[in-house]
Parts: C-alpha cells; sequence; structure tokens
C-alpha cells in the first residue's frame, strides 16, 4: 500500500525529483565551466597576458571527451530504439574512453610538471589547471553511474522478455 502512495506521489510531479536533481547540476556545472571560461578571457584581456601553448595532449583529451559524449548520445539513441546490443556496447565504449581520459589527463598533467610549469606558473596556467581538473572530477563523478547501468543493462537484459521489462519499465 505505501509503494502505490509513493509511485502516485512520483507520478504528480511534471519532472521526477531526482531528474530535477540533475538537471540542476548539470546546469551548475556549465554554469561554473562557463564562468571559468569568461574569467580566462577577462584575464587575458585586462592584463594583457599573453595565452597559454595548449600541449598537444589537452587537445587530444578534448577529443576523447568529445568520442565518450558521442558515444553516450548513441547509447541513449540505442536505449530509445530498443537497440539491446548497441545500448550495452556505446556503454562499454563510453566507459572505456571515459578511463583512457583520466589516464590521458594524468600524463598531460605530469608533461606539464615534468616541463615546469606549475599551477603558479601564470595566471593562464593556473586557469588551465583548474578548467582541466574540473573536467577530470565531472568524468570521475560520472563514471560509477555509467558502470551501474552498463551492469545492470547486462544483468537484466539475458532474453527478450527481460529485455522488454527493461526498456519499457522507468
Amino acid at each position: 500500500m505505501e509503494q502505490n502512495q509513493t509511485q502516485q506521489q512520483d507520478n504528480e510531479f511534471l519532472f521526477h525529483p531526482k531528474n530535477l536533481m540533475l538537471f540542476i547540476l548539470l546546469f551548475g556545472l556549465a554554469a561554473l565551466f562557463l564562468a571559468l571560461t569568461l574569467s580566462y578571457i577577462y584575464t587575458r584581456v585586462t592584463m594583457n597576458v599573453p595565452p597559454v601553448n595548449i600541449p598537444f595532449l589537452f587537445i587530444f583529451n578534448t577529443l576523447i571527451l568529445l568520442g565518450s559524449s558521442w558515444m553516450m548520445i548513441r547509447a541513449k539513441r540505442a536505449y530509445l530504439d530498443d537497440d539491446t546490443e548497441g545500448y550495452q556496447k556505446n556503454l562499454k565504449y563510453t566507459i572505456w574512453l571515459s578511463v583512457l581520459f583520466m589516464l590521458m589527463q594524468t600524463v598531460a598533467w605530469w608533461w606539464l610538471f615534468h616541463n615546469n610549469i606549475a599551477l603558479n606558473t601564470s595566471t593562464t596556467t593556473a586557469y588551465l589547471y583548474v578548467i582541466s581538473f574540473v573536467h577530470l572530477a565531472h568524468v570521475v563523478a560520472g563514471l560509477p553511474f555509467l558502470i551501474m547501468f552498463y551492469r545492470t543493462a547486462k544483468k537484466r537484459m539475458v532474453d527478450p522478455v527481460t529485455v522488454l521489462v527493461y526498456f519499457s519499465d522507468p
């Protein structure tokens, strides 16, 4: 009886509270990245600071993140199309790209330290460190959820009936 009341209460919301929290979190992250980017631009313009030469590894890491985002989009499409294999495969690729990003981010920071480009070298270098750390924190925070979704999909998508239940049960 109590479970039915909880389900009815959840159905009363236009957006489920968990989805609303997710939207607020994503908006906050987007605002943080925008604020850091605008702060960097403002600092460069007002203080006449030369631009930081972004090491190739950071550009490569950006491409890895874009690939990871693309795999997430494909996983969502596969989920909406009830494509079990595509959903699981794209989630797995996203996980591996996320792990690769974290490893390459560590290598990029090692490269910076090895070349005597420390956090206190310049203001623009500090921005590079902060923005890259926030990216890493974002990926680290999302990875457990990706793994959970992947494991749940592998465990529950065994035969056509369980696949139907998985895709139809919100």
